[in-house]
């Protein structure tokens, strides 16, 4: 058991059975955690259905009500960890990541010395299809917002479309993570940095939703707003490493700091 991707869910009954087949039809070895959160539509029904269909590679959390991406994310990081996976993925199910860059997200952390690959919309290769202007500019605007309040150096930090090694995971206090909207992807980036492992980000075309109802709503976007500077004072009183009694288990003393791996 290598490669674990978690992907939330909440009423996607239109995209979950193609974004599951089209996983497992890369035949690279990949397992899915679907977390949903009480979807009424039968979401998790469906992926219940499809478990007899891909045996020991498809697994369902199933939540009562909504209880916010960053809660599910962090439910499917211990669940991965207790089960000793060794790259652990984020994804969306509404194919606006395109499960192809699952190979090149992989091979950035496997071969590539990266910790944290990022699939970035804001790097020399990446961008963004189907989405409005107004959209983009707001995307684009917190992104430099981010990097200028933290200093974090990734120019997608908001990105949803990741891969972490399990050290990664198993270093961060994951209880300390507090966002649990549009600011949980920056916390976790800024957390990995903060504990100096190795980022690098990955060029990918992000492709707005076809089915299915967009989660972005205002309270969203002002979580991410006040959150980021919520985060920055945060960090001059903690670094987010998770108490242990040897810390040369976990295996990062020959990571420099704040390195980044060039794009």
């Amino acid at each position: 058991m290598e490669k674990i991707v978690i992907i939330p869910t909440y009423n996607e009954r239109e995209n979950i059975s193609k974004i599951l087949h089209a996983i497992f039809n890369l035949n690279e070895g990949f397992h899915v955690l679907v977390i949903d959160d009480g979807s009424p539509d039968g979401t998790a029904q469906i992926v219940k259905e499809l478990q007899s269909k891909f045996p020991g590679q498809l697994f369902i959390a199933e939540r009562k009500g909504k209880l916010g991406l960053g809660t599910a994310y962090i439910y499917g990081f211990k669940w991965a960890i207790a089960n000793k996976y060794e790259f652990i993925f984020e994804m969306d199910a509404d194919f606006s990541h395109n499960p192809n860059d699952l190979s090149r997200l992989y091979m950035a952390c496997k071969s590539e010395g990266a910790d944290l690959a990022i699939g970035s919309r804001y790097v020399q290769g990446g961008g963004v299809v189907n989405w409005p202007a107004n959209r983009i500019a707001l995307s684009k605007g917190a992104s430099i917002y981010t990097r200028m309040i933290t200093w974090m150096p990734v120019k997608d930090p908001t990105a949803g479309f990741v891969c972490y090694r399990r050290r990664v995971l198993e270093t961060i206090n994951l209880d300390e993570i507090r966002f649990t909207g549009y600011a949980f992807q920056i916390e976790m980036k800024f957390a990995t940095w903060k504990l100096d492992f190795k980022l690098k980000e990955v060029p990918i075309i992000f492709q707005d939703r076809t089915f299915g109802v967009s989660k972005m709503n205002k309270g969203i976007v002002k979580e991410g707003i006040l959150g980021v500077l919520k985060l920055r004072w945060h960090s001059l009183f903690t670094n987010y490493r998770k108490r242990v009694q040897n810390t040369a288990d976990i295996g990062i003393s020959q990571v420099r700091k704040n390195e980044m791996i060039a794009d």
